[in-house]
């Protein structure tokens, strides 16, 4: 007598292979994930910086927050940025009359995004990779820990104390 159909055992070897391929893409996928919101991030922190700067060329100063270069006729930024967030990140611009700051940080740690990312007037990209610059806003003044913070190849470790002062120093050569 002839059966139709598969085996348990049959069945059993292709659930696993299936259970390892899955295995092995998944971790890959996000990890896409997170590179293409960390792309963005750096792409939309530029923007920032080319908008703050145009607007500074026509005004008096720096615009104050987001919502100053998306409300601007004609915009100087999209509407989906100046609400602050995009792409698992959370944005924020600080300006004034000489000087500004706009910063990225992943809306989840480790999920969203693994670096916080931060620009000001000179242009000058600077990124780290602690957690603690996910949530600086909840640490107080004094606060032990260090980050890392990383700018064109050199690196340093700096007190976590604030974000308009120590956080995001421009770092000096480290010699070797």
């Amino acid at each position: 007598m002839k059966k139709n159909g598969f085996t348990l055992v049959e069945i059993m070897i292709v659930v696993a292979i299936i259970a390892l391929l899955a295995a092995i893409a998944i971790p890959n996928l996000l990890r896409a994930r997170l590179n293409s919101n960390e792309s963005t991030a750096i792409s939309a922190l530029k923007t920032i910086h080319t908008a703050a700067t145009s607007f500074r060329a026509v005004n008096t100063g720096y615009p104050g927050n987001l919502a100053v270069l998306a409300s601007a006729t004609p915009p100087y930024i999209d509407n989906a940025l100046g609400s602050g967030a995009k792409n698992g990140y959370n944005f924020a611009l600080a300006g004034a009359i000489n000087s500004f700051t706009a910063t990225a940080r992943p809306i989840s740690y480790q999920v969203s995004g693994v670096r916080s990312f931060f620009i000001n007037e000179s242009g000058v990209l600077r990124w780290t990779d602690s957690e603690i610059a996910a949530k600086v806003s909840d640490l107080a003044l004094g606060d032990e820990n260090t980050l890392s913070i990383h700018d064109v190849g050199m690196s340093m470790a700096v007190p976590a104390t604030s974000m308009s002062h120590a956080f995001w120093p421009r770092p000096e050569p480290q010699e070797e």
